[in-house]
């Protein structure tokens, strides 16, 4: 059936937009797997739509102006220029697949951007003492997970008491699954802070409402510790704790590295005593 026929509403009022339902974006999916579509293709356009999803406005639908908003929304989130154009190429196949062209993004972000602001390890333990002396253990554990582990924010929900316990998270579909393993100290914080909770299986980082956090979320806590703690709000999200992680790990595999090879010339140079050719 023609998705016109599905959608009339749709047509109704000068702009109605259109819906975004579970349902709605269930059937999109079922239609890219029907067209063939590899699995770990249609599991990337879930995870837009559900990125998408939570910046939508309230009704979810799709107006005209409404992905020029979702965009910036997305930015302010935290979310790489790379991952936003993602998203929104998602929700332009999936305006059209609805038979609204008319509501799609022309232009795309030019990922050719300067980088990220860095956070430094001294910003990074001061938003740890300045999280403790407000006793906001939440984000002190989330600030502290990212700046310690290679952890995606959209797998947060992977954290859960079970994974923590084990001592590593597993996160990723298909060929792209990976384990992600915890430092001792982030997990005897975190099954901590669980047990004060009285959480005892599932997901550890939830909202008051008892849901697994958002990137919105996780982003918009990190920023608000920010500003009471005089660190430049930009560099307030998980991207930039990760990089943090990631300079850190490359810092002190390049330092083994060396010391690799001065190790190797000591050897080459004592056997050179014995048996250099002009030994």
């Amino acid at each position: 059936m023609d998705m016109l026929e599905l959608r009339p509403a749709a047509r109704r009022g000068r702009d109605a937009g259109v819906p975004m339902t579970e349902a709605d974006g269930e059937r999109f999916l079922a239609d890219l797997a029907a067209k063939g579509r590899a699995p770990e293709t249609v599991e990337r356009y879930r995870r837009s739509l559900e990125h998408l999803a939570e910046v939508l406005p309230e009704d979810r639908r799709i107006r005209r102006g409404t992905l020029e908003q979702c965009r910036e929304a997305l930015l302010q989130a935290g979310y790489a220029k790379r991952t936003v154009n993602l998203i929104l190429s998602v929700a332009n196949t999936y305006v059209a697949y609805m038979g609204h062209r008319e509501y799609q993004l022309g232009d795309s972000l030019e990922t050719e951007e300067k980088l990220h602001p860095e956070l430094s390890r001294s910003e990074y333990r001061h938003l740890l003492q300045v999280a403790k002396l407000l006793g906001r253990e939440k984000v002190y554990l989330l600030v502290k997970l990212f700046a310690s582990a290679d952890m995606p924010v959209q797998e947060l929900d992977k954290v859960t008491v079970e994974a923590v316990s084990a001592g590593q998270v597993t996160v990723g579909e298909g060929n792209s699954r990976r384990n992600i393993r915890l430092p001792g100290c982030v997990r005897k914080e975190i099954l901590a802070f669980a047990e004060r909770q009285g959480i005892y299986r599932g997901p550890v980082f939830l909202t008051k409402d008892g849901t697994p956090m958002s990137r919105t979320y996780v982003t918009t806590a990190i920023r608000s510790l920010c500003m009471v703690a005089k660190v430049p709000v930009e560099k307030g999200n998980p991207r930039c704790l990760r990089r943090l992680y990631l300079a850190g790990r490359k810092a002190i595999e390049d330092n083994i590295a060396l010391l690799v090879e001065q190790a190797l010339e000591r050897q080459l140079d004592e056997e050179q005593l014995t048996v250099g050719w002009e030994n």
